[in-house]
Order: C-alpha cells, then structure tokens, then sequence
C-alpha cells in the first residue's frame, strides 16, 4: 500500500543535489581565499619583520588557516627549512 520508493527518492534527489553544490562552490572558496591569503601576506610583508615570499601555496595556507598560517609559514621558512 504505501511504498517506500516515494519518500526515499526525493531524499536521495536532495542529497545529490547539496553535493553537487559543494563541488561546484569548492573551487570558488579556495580562489577566495587565496585572494584573502595574499592580501594578508602583502600586509605582512609591508608591516613585518620577516618577508615571506607571495606564492598561491602560501596564499592558500593563510587563507584556509588565517594568522596561525602565517606562524606557521613563518616557523618553517626561517627556522626549518
């Protein structure tokens, strides 16, 4: 009498589509970020003691992790590397 196809097919119809919004978005959330790493980068360089050369790997990872990025960067390039 009542199947089980009619409520399960929309939810799985929905799920595909948020999906399909994340993958599309991703690549636009990583350019924005980059944009926003190299900007702060930029400031650091201008307002800062140690230079960190603007590359889009470095961009990314200020702009995914933010100030602790740029610790980080500058932990490893002055001190480890």
């Amino acid at each position: 009498m009542f199947d089980i196809g009619i409520l399960i097919g929309p939810i799985i119809g929905v799920a595909v589509i948020l999906v399909l919004i994340q993958l599309v978005s991703l690549p636009f959330w990583l350019l924005k970020n980059s944009v926003l790493g190299a900007i702060m980068l930029y400031l650091f360089n201008f307002f800062g003691v140690f230079a960190i050369k603007i590359t889009f790997i470095h961009c990314l990872i200020v702009g995914v992790f933010g100030v602790p990025g740029i610790i980080g960067l500058i932990i490893y390039l002055n001190f480890l590397k």
